[in-house]
């Protein structure tokens, strides 16, 4: 399970280390794509692997049919890529992915359980403040949801 928040520097070659504690169980091949909420996701394999198929799974073969469904994997899939961990556990963010979410000198690098997030140091920030507040209702809402 990926958890934990680490902040790290993003060298002058938009390399950027993963914590330790997420090198061992990502492995040397990692898919970084758009993330939601302003930030990047990162995916190893395996995992990418379940989300492809639960992206493209559907009731038809001809899901391209329906334009959410288009417009939301071009987004996921239009601008993923695949990066090699170096042998000191960095990783290169290309620049159209550290550009959309306005990555410049530091990163906040979060593990979400199944995935890691790459976030703007200041956005993450900003967006933990907001969460932290509404953390009670959020959780009185998922709570009422498992009825």
């Amino acid at each position: 399970m990926l958890i934990g928040e680490y902040i790290h520097t993003i060298d002058e070659k938009n390399r950027v280390s993963l914590p330790s504690k997420f090198r061992k169980e990502m492995g040397k091949k990692i898919i970084i794509t758009p993330g939601l909420d302003s930030c990047l996701f990162i995916f190893t394999l395996k995992e990418w692997a379940k989300v492809s198929k639960r992206l493209s799974d559907t009731d038809s073969d001809l899901s391209f049919l329906k334009a959410d469904k288009r417009s939301f994997n071009r987004f996921m899939f239009g601008r993923a890529t695949d990066v090699e961990v170096d042998s000191i556990g960095r990783i290169l963010i290309p620049d159209f992915l550290k550009d959309r979410i306005g990555l410049k000198d530091k990163a906040a690098i979060i593990g979400v359980e199944d995935r890691v997030e790459i976030w703007n140091e200041k956005a993450w920030s900003e967006y933990k403040e907001i969460v932290e507040k509404q953390a009670d209702g959020l959780a009185e809402k998922l709570g009422s949801e498992r009825k």
